[in-house]
């Protein structure tokens, strides 16, 4: 993973917290949680607070987030909304910190001009043991404190300004206008300077989470669907009126789901040939396929001629492994009769020439979906499911993780927006 981490492929674009004053405050944090301090003096954090080098110090990866369930999360300084979640059991963690990061701007950048926000994302239970658990979770509540308890201070304040502007007698309560006051020097006026959160509820909408080897869950609007290992304890064992469950290994079913909810782009001209997908899949699948035959080889060596070459040589495997001359024949079929019939395709192979909706609210998690589907295209998996890449790449050999490395920094991370833009025609 060094690789990864020297590219910023893993754990890039993270805000560095070196300040001693941030630090201090972080590490009260963690003991509110009953943590303890950290000894460094410098280390990155993502939009919750987690930390890769706090992480590794305490040896847990899940220290902000016991039981892959009610997330906590540190909040330093309202910039901490512009950056990535890169640990997380739920595929909507980053969203839902970014509404509450949003939502609350105000109070956030009120109440860490002087201390740090911790807390928890509560949801309806504390552990899960079976699909169920994660099907009663409709709604999640921040439960939010802050280590110098600004927010209990601004709270009591606002209780007696209230009865300083209701009870005619309440200006001759010497003692408690003394309090107001020192009150009022940790928060300051807070009538001008809104410091508790108002909106800390937040739906619980579609997502995928790693709990039971990994499980998707989407909502419709009379029917929840989720998507999993059938081994998954709780897999079609309640509310069939209520919830579909299809296995995460029955691709025509997959299909079927999206396609009928209307979640994917059909195989039409009007996208596949302004985007170049098919092409894109096309050299996804040969260079794997080259990896597969030639796990030694220097993919970043190779020029065109080379290719040509290559492929002349090997034109049985190719055609064996059939992804190649599929998508060539795809490519000819829209060119011609600018649709492709997805009932002619063996159902595995729809994947390849189909993404999600751009403008359908569960993009990002259905262009997720499919990256399960068509593995050999790294850069899909690298983009929608950061999990199952950092997965694979562990089991790559050393030349081809040189290669898929080159490849992202090259093309995704050159310019992220053009090449979502482009391929999967997302705009944010």
């Amino acid at each position: 993973m060094e690789r990864l981490y020297e590219n910023e492929l893993i754990y890039g674009r993270l805000l560095t917290v070196e300040e001693p004053h941030l630090v201090e405050r972080y590490n009260k944090a963690l003991q509110a949680f009953g943590l303890a301090p950290t000894k460094l003096d410098r280390f990155d954090i993502d939009r919750t607070g987690f930390s890769p080098q706090i992480a590794k110090e305490c040896g847990d990866d899940h220290y902000l987030d016991p039981n892959a369930i009610n997330r906590r999360f540190i909040i330093l300084t309202p910039a901490q909304a512009d950056l990535p979640v890169v640990h997380t059991a739920f595929s909507n963690t980053s969203q839902l910190m970014y509404e509450f990061l949003s939502n609350n701007a105000r109070a956030i950048n009120a109440l860490t001009i002087k201390d740090v926000i911790y807390g928890e994302i509560e949801d309806s239970v504390s552990e899960v043991s079976d699909i169920e658990d994660l099907l009663s979770i409709n709604q999640v509540e921040f439960r939010v404190l802050s280590a110098e308890n600004i927010l209990g201070k601004a709270s009591e304040l606002r209780v007696l300004i209230d009865r300083l502007e209701n009870d005619p007698d309440a200006w001759r309560d010497k003692t408690m206008l003394n309090h107001m006051v020192e009150l009022a020097k940790v928060t300051g006026d807070i009538r001008e300077n809104a410091l508790v959160p108002d909106q800390v509820l937040f739906r619980h909408n579609a997502f995928w989470t790693s709990h039971f080897g990994g499980l998707y869950v989407f909502l419709d609007e009379r029917m929840t669907t989720v998507i999993s290992d059938p081994k998954a304890p709780g897999f079609r064992r309640s509310r069939p009126w209520q919830v579909s469950y299809l296995s995460l290994h029955d691709s025509e079913a997959v299909f079927d789901f999206l396609a009928s909810t209307g979640r994917i782009d059909l195989p039409r001209a009007s996208w596949l040939e302004t985007s170049g997908y098919i092409e894109h899949r096309a050299e996804m699948a040969i260079r794997s396929l080259i990896n597969r035959i030639e796990p030694e080889r220097d993919l970043n060596a190779i020029d065109k001629v080379w290719l040509q070459t290559w492929m002349h040589r090997h034109a049985s495997e190719i055609n064996d492994d059939g992804t190649f001359p599929f998508l060539n024949g795809a490519k000819r079929d829209v060119a011609q009769l600018g649709r492709l019939d997805p009932g002619e395709m063996t159902a595995l192979r729809r994947f390849l020439v189909i993404r999600a909706k751009p403008d359908h609210r569960d993009a990002w998690l259905t262009n997720r979906l499919i990256s399960d589907f068509v593995p050999s295209d790294f850069v899909s998996r690298y983009v929608f499911n950061k999990q199952g890449f950092y997965r694979d790449y562990a089991q790559y050999g050393e030349a081809w993780r040189a290669h898929v490395v080159e490849t992202l920094k090259n093309t995704y991370l050159n310019d992220k927006e053009a090449l979502r833009e482009r391929l999967y025609g997302l705009t944010d």
